[in-house]
């Protein structure tokens, strides 16, 4: 019989992508308000991997990638998913955002994004929203699972995200130390 316990916290990092990349110092600041300090942010990446948000935001996009540095409860990610939504929705004027707020959640053993949209390989977890199991960590790396984006699946992302994971290991660490 498997013995219930509490899941490990988990590392915040949210991305956010946007045509005017002038917009990005006021979302970081609404983002830390939100979630609190900033651990670390990602240098711009192009965001040119599918066309299906030009029609909607422009083109060129980029994206940043924010890391926070508290811990958070892993089952804190739908209504963090909603407070990112409604971040999107006060940046939109007719149907058209301004940014994309793609808030998802980092483990020793994988990388988690939240989102609204519902598919076979998407869990719900209350409130309207699916976590949706983005990359797993396997052989010193993030790897890519077949519906993985390719934005996510690409190296600078990749090599962005094992710097997260060795920060958020001497984070558990002082967690762990101070229990």
């Amino acid at each position: 019989m498997s013995m219930p316990l509490a899941p490990r916290p988990a590392k915040l990092v949210v991305g956010v992508f946007l045509k005017d990349r002038a917009l990005f110092p006021d979302i970081a600041g609404e983002l830390e308000a939100a979630f609190g300090a900033l651990d670390a942010v990602s240098p711009w990446l192009a965001f040119d991997y599918t066309s299906y948000y030009e029609s909607e935001m422009g083109a060129p996009l980029w994206r940043r990638m924010l890391v926070f540095r508290a811990l958070i409860e892993q089952d804190r990610l739908a209504d963090i998913k909603l407070a990112a939504n409604a971040m999107e929705q006060t940046r939109s004027a007719g149907g058209r955002r301004e940014a994309n707020i793609d808030p998802g959640y980092l483990l020793l053993e994988r990388f988690v994004l939240a989102t609204g949209k519902n598919y076979s390989h998407r869990i719900y977890i209350g409130r309207g929203i699916y976590a949706d199991l983005t990359l797993i960590y396997r052989r010193g790396a993030y790897r890519a699972l077949d519906w993985t984006y390719p934005d996510y699946a690409d190296e600078p992302l990749g090599r962005f995200l094992l710097a997260v994971r060795r920060k958020y290991a001497v984070d558990l660490r002082g967690a762990t130390a101070t229990s």
